[in-house]
């Protein structure tokens, strides 16, 4: 058994292309639009799965859009965790999403662990790779914004 991909539902691509790709950095690998079913679907990769992800062997994250929009608004729950992604340098990473407008919910104040949310509510971990980096303002003394 592997795991393939996580999807979750998006109300607007270009606002969720601009999050997911643009600003939090994932890379799309592929899309493929339904007509009869009235969606499309986008798959996304961390850069460094592009390669694998495009022989459908990495995790990925799929985009569903429908078409004809949702009955009801998207909603998370208890049920719903998180995304979580390993980054190289979790201040460097916060800093290039909070210079491009995003949110930071949960300050890296440890140095290890972060969280932001995408244009859909969905919460999404960032967690530094290796081991924590030392304590560094203006993280560390950074309060919670909302909720993670």
């Amino acid at each position: 058994m592997r795991f393939a991909h996580t999807m979750v539902r998006v109300t607007d691509i270009d606002a969720s292309l601009d999050f997911w790709c643009t600003k939090f950095g994932l890379i799309e690998v592929r899309r493929k639009d339904y007509p009869a079913g009235r969606f499309t679907l986008i798959f996304l990769a961390a850069p460094k799965d592009k390669a694998s992800a495009q022989a459908t062997q990495a995790p990925e994250l799929e985009l569903t859009f429908n078409w004809d929009g949702e009955a009801e608004p998207l909603q998370t729950g208890r049920s719903w965790g998180h995304l979580a992604y390993r980054v190289d340098d979790i201040y460097a990473s916060c800093q290039r999403l909070k210079d491009a407008g995003v949110v930071i919910n949960r300050p890296p104040r440890d140095g290890y662990m972060a969280f932001v949310k995408s244009p859909d509510n969905i919460s999404i971990e960032l967690i530094q790779d290796g081991e924590p980096l030392p304590p560094q303002e203006p993280w560390a003394s950074m309060e919670n914004n909302g909720s993670w």
